[in-house]
């Protein structure tokens, strides 16, 4: 007769053997006797994938039976914690149930002895050697000693033949004495700081599996919390909430784990497919429940951000706000502010300083792109400047790589910071082609009176704002001569001057500092004409210079703006050489008083001008220079023989005060 299918059986002889908990080997009778009743060989293969999956089946409740024991022999520890009045006894208690659930045949636990600086004997279960139970490991010595020395998991699978870690005569001996051949060690940390080591050992050859040590990690968790909070009871009752608050940690160290990995994938997501700041501020305000924002360095609340930085960690603001300073080489580049957890616990904290640090890097990349096109729009406008003979087609493919459109008018603008203790210019005003000149704020030079920090400082705000206006306006930037140089599109209804007005602010509230900009005339196609964009730097810095001696400093003008004056600032824009209309006027007014006192080495443009400002009075004008009436009836009679008899005229004098303004802007003498 055949033999029936297994399932075809009133009693499964697997669901028995499932039932009752039988050994592994067991599983093979009910197809040996289906051999041995000759059983067709389909009906074989059917027994042995039943059998298959049966033991299977037994795997997997076996290993529910081993998780329920190690989550319930956690359960009972942190019961143990939560009710604790003997450390030894929830020591030993922890050192058994890591013993029983690894089936190691020893277990053990050593703590750190901060007096002696190294680590003793201090539970043991298992072990039958007084010499070894009595053993003290100094630090970075034996598997042990490796431990509390660099805080990390060790596993040995022959103790005596691993070279990983030192071997000494007293350790190899208490070790030998023990007959320990496997053994694996894991920290008991607290805080940042190893105290003490939990071991599982067995006197053969073993190899421990990655979920026994994370199991023994959470046994030595649970052994460093004990030792932690017998200590806090010992100097306060309060250390039980502690105790609670680290048990509810302990519990819930896998979710949050998780959830840091997540926003650890989801930051690494936005960095690869080039998000941005505000990207990685909305990923973690999904991850962490709050609203946080990423805020400017001048936008961000000082004081938090002061010790978040001189911290290295996010810190508290207020009462519900987190703020985690975003920093690169020391410099400030913003902040993210979480908002509202009046609570942050340790991993979530890492999180948000976590995405500090891909923000900072994020900057880094923006400003490095930004740098790089700001260079490429100051090379252009220096060949404009330097090189007016470039070929018209190559300086339109180069501006429209930049959005600029060259073909349409342009207005060239001189701009110079104003910051207290800031210089004037080393340059004289009148020369367009200095050679402190370049791309970037770096190239330049320039005489101060203040601090050269302080000026290279003012120096790079002014290009760092001019090279933004620059990039948002369609135009071109570049640091020259001591300030920055623009060359801005001229839009339908404006005019220079407006523009000069309207940059001068902008820039000044940019760089948080009083900036003056000096506008030429309108450029109509700089590439077309690129010589004219030289011309007009000349002009736009004959006008920066004139408000500055005007009085007009942090204000922005055009020659245009100046009248007759304007008039002579602009007079070399077709194709003069560089301040020749200005100079021969100078010349011509009142060059005899200036070569008399180059040859002699006196003072008659000095008196001359001091005469004109106090209302042409001879005692005002001696007061003033703190000389003699009569010197100044002297020199007065030598300057008319110079000038001609009707010096002091109306028309004659009105020609030479404006000489001398010309003269003390274009040399930029003061008197």
């Amino acid at each position: 007769m055949p033999v029936p299918m297994p399932d075809d059986r009133p009693e499964n002889p697997y669901l028995e053997l499932l039932a009752r908990g039988a050994p592994a080997e067991a599983y093979e009778r009910p197809v040996l006797r289906a051999r041995a009743d000759k059983a067709p060989a389909d009906q074989l293969a059917a027994l042995e994938r039943a059998k298959l999956l049966a033991l299977r089946v037994r795997g997997e409740l076996e290993g529910r039976r081993r998780r329920e024991a190690e989550l319930s022999a956690l359960f009972e520890t942190a019961h143990d914690l939560a009710g604790l009045r003997d450390l030894d006894a929830v020591l030993q208690a922890i050192v058994q149930r890591a013993r029983s659930l690894l089936g190691t045949e020893v277990a053990y636990l050593t703590l750190n002895d901060p007096t002696a600086g190294d680590t003793y004997m201090r539970v043991t279960d298992g072990s039958v050697s007084a010499r070894f139970q009595q053993l003290r490991l100094g630090m970075g010595e034996g598997l042990g000693g490796l431990v509390a020395q660099t805080a990390r998991p060790y596993v040995t699978e022959s103790y005596f033949h691993d070279p990983r870690f030192q071997h000494t005569h007293a350790i190899d001996a208490g070790v030998r004495d023990e007959g320990l051949v496997a053994i694996l060690g894991v920290p008991l940390l607290l805080g940042s700081g190893v105290i003490g080591v939990l071991f599982a050992a067995d006197r053969r050859a073993r190899v421990f599996e990655r979920e026994q040590i994370a199991l023994v990690g959470s046994f030595a968790a649970h052994a460093a919390v004990a030792i932690d909070t017998a200590h806090l009871l010992a100097e306060t009752r309060t250390a039980l909430a502690e105790l609670e608050a680290a048990n509810e940690i302990i519990r819930d160290r896998s979710r949050v784990i998780e959830r840091a990995s997540d926003v650890h994938d989801r930051l690494t997501e936005l960095v690869l497919r080039g998000g941005g700041v505000h990207d990685v501020a909305d990923a973690v305000a999904e991850v962490l429940s709050g609203s946080v924002e990423f805020l400017e360095a001048d936008e961000a609340p000082a004081a938090a951000v002061d010790r978040s930085r001189a911290d290295g960690h996010a810190v508290r603001d207020g009462e519900e706000d987190w703020v985690a300073a975003v920093s690169a080489g020391g410099e400030l580049l913003g902040a993210l502010v979480l908002r509202g957890h009046p609570r942050l616990d340790p991993v979530d904290q890492r999180t948000l300083e976590r995405a500090a640090m891909v923000t900072s890097l994020l900057q880094l990349a923006r400003r490095s792109a930004g740098e790089a096109e700001q260079r490429v729009r100051g090379e252009l406008l220096d060949d404009l400047l330097d090189a007016p003979d470039r070929e018209p087609r190559l300086l339109r493919e180069r501006a429209a790589r930049l959005q600029a459109d060259l073909d349409t008018p342009h207005v060239v603008l001189a701009a110079g910071i104003e910051a207290p203790g800031m210089g004037t210019p080393a340059t004289a005003p009148g020369n367009a082609h200095g050679n402190t000149h370049g791309s970037g704020p770096g190239s330049t030079s320039s005489t101060s009176g203040g601090a050269p920090a302080e000026d290279a400082a003012g120096r790079r705000r002014l290009w760092s704002a001019a090279s933004h206006l620059a990039a948002t306006r369609h135009g071109l930037a570049a640091a020259r001569d001591g300030g920055t140089v623009l060359l801005l599109p001229l839009a339908d209804g404006d005019t220079a001057d407006a523009l000069a007005r309207r940059t001068a602010r902008q820039l000044g509230t940019a760089a948080h500092a009083a900036v003056t900009v000096g506008a030429s005339a309108p450029v109509p196609a700089p590439a077309a004409r690129p010589g004219e964009v030289a011309a007009g730097y000349a002009e736009a810095r004959r006008c920066l210079a004139a408000l500055r001696v005007l009085g007009r400093a942090g204000q922005g003008a055009a020659a245009e703006d100046f009248g007759f004056l304007g008039l002579l600032l602009a007079g070399t824009r077709e194709g003069a050489p560089d301040g020749t209309g200005v100079q021969d006027f100078v010349n011509r007014t009142v060059g005899a008083v200036i070569d008399y006192d180059e040859r002699r080495g006196t003072e008659l443009i000095r008196t001359l001008d001091a005469y004109f400002a106090g209302g042409m009075s001879p005692a005002r004008t001696k007061d003033a220079l703190h000389v003699h009436v009569n010197t100044v009836a002297q020199r007065l009679e030598r300057i008319g023989r110079l000038l001609g008899p009707d010096w002091q005229s109306p028309a004659r004098s009105l020609e030479i005060q404006l000489a001398l303004r010309l003269h003390r802007l274009t040399s930029a003498v003061g008197y």
